[in-house]
């Protein structure tokens, strides 16, 4: 009489190899994640810079205040809550995304991202 199912052998090769293929995806999945929250801290950080050069053209000076902008709170906290923004100077200004919470640790290279009035970005292989 045939036998039908799976060994024991065979049920564990192929929990081996779902183990193996997990432990090569999760990296990457978590290098995406982190990306992905950066890109919000980083369209957070362009749209301060925007908001500064409009009040600049209207008040002839930048502004510390987040709210002077037309932002809900200072520190402004981007949508998906990675990345708080705060901003400081008056004839120049310095915008700073910092992480928060998980983004904190799951992209700690990029914890703390800049912009300043002239454009420049700091650091480079954040932007």
């Amino acid at each position: 009489m045939k036998q039908k199912g799976f060994s024991l052998i065979e049920l564990m090769i192929v929990v081996a190899i779902i183990g193996i293929l997990a432990s090569i995806a999760y990296p990457s999945y978590v290098q995406h994640v982190a990306k992905s929250a950066r890109a919000d801290g980083v369209a957070g950080l362009m749209n301060v810079a925007n908001l500064q050069e409009q009040y600049y053209l209207d008040n002839r000076q930048y502004t510390a205040d987040m709210t002077d902008l037309g932002l809900n709170a200072d520190p402004y906290v981007v949508e998906n809550g990675f990345y708080r923004i705060d901003s400081t100077g008056t004839t120049s200004f310095i915008a700073t995304a910092t992480a928060i919470g998980a983004q904190a640790s799951r992209d700690s290279q990029c914890a703390v991202i800049q912009i300043t009035e002239t454009g420049s970005r700091s650091p480079q292989e954040c932007w």
